[in-house]
């Protein structure tokens, strides 16, 4: 099986090498003002021998929108800002959303500022025409008592006006542990969402990674109205091993898992505030990445995105 996005996010370089909602016409794509894109991360082994040839690939699929998962030393898949950004151009492509992890080395507490590294990063996602700078994991040592996470929220705050001053906004993306761990008897992800600012701060649910431990997407998109800004579209099945979350679940194209994607998706749509729809496969049974992801837009574009 393919290494999971945590196991990839801590072996690689990524972390360490390191109001208003947008406007729903802003990089619009598919039905009703949606965007639909692609996590890059998808065809991660496809991108890391050949990000331009797979990319063209994408692009021949329909694919109007990307989201990067590989910005190291202020390169996106080796390209710099500038250029990867002409190149997504000519090939008619956009990035309005991309992931990269806001770690504790990225505050300076005795200053009360982002370190160089971070600004940096929030610069070059701006060069590269994002709309969001999304955070997609939360470090063990930043969630361990209820008052160490309240105070990492108010960072998470603070690089909201950052992200702000460059037109763009942060964002976080969940995995599992944010619904499966309690801190003062409450869920990680309820604290975090309760304890951000929604002008500042984006959602980036991820319908799937909770599955196995619980969560259900649907029934959390009810309860927050509004506050879900871009999703990572994803369907999933039982694993025959430990699965991506090690919780006995893996992705799996669109629809053909247990998850309920549609109606989710569609009430993201209409009161959760979602406007930006993001497919994310991770494991692909018989199949290759890139046969995954086509059949997932094909399934996208017949329910209407």
């Amino acid at each position: 099986m393919q290494a999971s996005r945590r196991q990839f996010i801590k072996k690689t370089g990524i972390v360490l090498a390191a109001g208003a909602l947008v406007p729903r016409d802003m990089f619009a794509a598919g039905k009703n003002n949606t965007v639909l894109g692609l996590q890059l991360y998808s065809v991660r082994d496809d991108m890391k021998k050949d990000p331009l040839g797979t990319l063209k690939q994408l692009a021949a699929m329909g694919y109007k929108n990307v989201e990067h998962a590989n910005y190291v030393d202020r390169k996106f898949y080796g390209y710099s800002a500038k250029d990867f950004t002409k190149l997504l151009s000519d090939l008619g492509l956009k990035m309005p959303s991309g992931h990269t992890v806001m770690t504790k080395t990225h505050w300076d507490a005795a200053k009360k500022d982002f370190t160089d590294e971070w600004k940096y990063t929030i610069e070059d996602a701006a060069v590269c025409g994002q709309k969001y700078v999304v955070s997609p994991w939360l470090d063990e040592s930043l969630r361990k008592t209820y008052d160490g996470l309240l105070a990492y929220m108010e960072v998470f705050n603070k690089s909201g006006e950052l992200c702000k001053k460059s037109g763009m906004k942060f964002g976080y993306h969940n995995h599992n542990f944010e619904f499966s761990t309690k801190l003062n008897g409450e869920k990680v992800f309820d604290i975090m969402i309760k304890h951000t600012d929604p002008s500042l701060v984006a959602q980036q649910l991820d319908i799937g990674n909770m599955y196995g431990v619980g969560g259900r997407a649907l029934e959390i998109v009810k309860s927050y109205p509004g506050r879900f800004e871009l999703m990572h579209v994803k369907d999933e099945i039982a694993a025959t091993r430990k699965g991506e979350m090690n919780d006995g679940y893996e992705s799996a194209v669109l629809g053909k898992g247990v998850v309920g994607v549609k109606e989710i998706i569609d009430e993201g749509r209409k009161r959760g505030g979602t406007t930006h729809f993001i497919i994310e496969q991770e494991s692909y049974q018989d199949i290759t990445p890139l046969q995954s992801v086509k059949e997932d837009l094909a399934v996208m574009k017949n329910w209407g995105y």
